[in-house]
């Protein structure tokens, strides 16, 4: 019978004690390639940690072997590495395994960083081999600071987004610049339109009061220069400038070294501008100076944005005037043709304000009722004299006309847009719970709830109050009667709220 052939398994890979790595390399080109690619570093060193071969890519740490076999493992590393080495010999001797690990080494100003490996080669000699990573670790470091810096302007952008209040967002802002450029100090001066100076805003870093009270002109100063030249301005050595800050008595103490200032530009204005102070020596690189740039940006973005939301707020806080005064003028035109018209409006007025605020009513909405009961008899301004102030009932043709005064005030108000919330009341404040009322005989809940609320006032006011047909009634029968309505002329569901405050004289 043929037997198949079946290969032997090879044999582990073992160094011989009596031969060199170095001689194993020189003997094996192959390997010796293999560890020029993979390895700039190979250590091979014995159970007491002394050193017995040595081969090196890397010169700028040792030049000669000569200088390194003999010597013990740990005189070649920092305290802090050699630690590391003795926990992966530990590692490798409790496992038989291979150890991987990181290091640093100090060299020539730099720091170079090392992905290692610690291999033994028998129970009583390891070897260690290293390659240099410090490209990699400098590219993720910048990589890590490329997406610090990403997310600090999203915060930036999520902040300005939110309608933050301008000094919390310059803070935040100050904050971010400190801690992503690290700087010693920083001011942000804001632009007065109306001065045309520059005055601080916010400030980080500071040990004094030293900026909180510049007022520049265009061109004074650091700040003035950079908002004049609308470009960034760097001052290595403020010891040689230092008159360019008799602008604070208390500036020396800070012990500035360095100063660069970035205008805050949007839309073409300049705005501001950003100071940053360093206490040591700043070389700032190309990259450091864009960023800067952008942060820059950013706040001017900022700014600008909480100028429109304050330019916009007063145009609408005087538009909003211009509305009431609009409204007044209206309800002036019936006042002119009835003194008691005007009492009765701003009595009607006050109630039915507090009598939605007592029912919860929004802040946001009370601004309509409260145009719509000032306007809510409008429409008779086209009723005439004679039905208007006859003194005694009005027979059926009369009724018919001065029941159009709800239909008149939509007439008249209609096409004013921003009265459009306000003209529930002057349309259905005199429809009935019951369906009864007019102009358009709604019942219950189809009546809007403005003018269900706005019927208490109206016919208290009107009950309590002297016409030209009949004398007032005294408060106690007014209510009395209202009360008596309820479920028929007024919502049931006001009615408690209305005789509360009633009862408690809060109007």
């Amino acid at each position: 019978m043929i037997k198949g052939n079946h290969r032997a398994p090879r044999p582990p890979f073992i160094v011989p004690m009596t031969t060199s790595i170095t001689d194993l390399l020189k003997t094996n080109p192959g390997l010796e390639l293999t560890f020029q690619a993979f390895a700039d570093l190979m250590i091979v060193f014995d159970e007491k940690g002394m050193i017995q071969e040595y081969k090196g890519a890397l010169s700028s740490l040792y030049r000669d072997p000569g200088d390194v076999i003999g010597r013990n493992i740990r005189d070649l590393f920092p305290v802090g590495e050699a630690n590391r080495i003795e926990k992966a010999l530990m590692h490798v001797r409790q496992t038989n395994g291979v150890a991987a690990f990181e290091y640093s080494m100090p060299a020539s100003n730099t720091e170079l960083w090392f992905d290692a490996r610690l291999t033994p080669l028998s129970p009583a000699k390891f070897m260690l081999t290293a390659r240099d990573i410090t490209i990699c670790r400098e590219t993720e470091s910048r990589l890590n600071q490329k997406i610090q810096q990403l997310s600090a302007l999203r915060s930036i952008d999520l902040a300005i987004a939110s309608g933050l209040e301008l000094n919390l967002l310059l803070s935040m802002f100050l904050d971010q610049v400190s801690t992503l450029l690290h700087v010693d100090a920083t001011a942000l001066l804001l632009l007065n339109p109306r001065t045309n100076l520059l005055e601080y805003a916010s400030g980080k870093g500071f040990h004094s009061r030293t900026l909180q009270h510049t007022h520049l002109k265009i061109g004074e100063s650091f700040g003035g220069r950079v908002a004049l030249e609308r470009g960034l301005v760097r001052v290595p050595d403020l010891q040689k400038e230092r008159t360019e800050f008799v602008r604070s008595p208390f500036f020396e103490f800070e012990r500035f070294v360095s100063y660069c200032g970035v205008p805050l530009i949007a839309k073409g204005r300049v705005l501001g501008v950003l100071e940053i102070f360093q206490r040591s020596p700043h070389h700032p690189d190309s990259e450091w100076l864009n960023f800067l740039r952008m942060l820059a940006g950013q706040a001017a973005i900022a700014i600008d944005n909480a100028n429109m939301f304050r330019d916009l707020q007063i145009s609408n806080l005087e538009l909003n005037i211009a509305y009431d005064a609009t409204i007044e003028g209206l309800s002036r035109a019936l006042d002119l043709r009835d003194k008691e018209t005007e009492e009765h409006t701003r009595r009607v007025t006050e109630i039915t304000m507090k009598l939605a605020d007592k029912l919860g009513v929004a802040e946001s909405d009370l601004i309509h009722f409260k145009r719509g009961a000032i306007l809510h008899d409008i429409g008779k301004v086209a009723i005439p004299d004679q039905i208007l102030f006859k003194r005694g009932p009005l027979v059926d043709e009369e009724w018919k006309i001065m029941r159009r005064h709800p239909d008149i005030a939509i007439e008249l108000l209609s096409p004013v847009t921003y009265l459009a919330p306000a003209l529930e009341i002057p349309h259905w404040h005199h429809e009935r719970w019951d369906g009864s009322g007019y102009p358009d005989r709604l019942h219950g809940e189809q009546i809007p709830f403005s003018a269900r609320l706005f019927a208490f006032a109206d016919v208290y006011d009107a009950l309590t109050s002297d016409r030209p047909y009949r004398s007032a009634w005294k408060k106690q029968d007014a209510l009395d009667y209202i009360e008596e309505q309820s479920g028929k002329h007024f919502d049931p569901k006001i009615t408690p709220a209305f005789m509360e405050m009633a009862y408690s004289n809060r109007f």
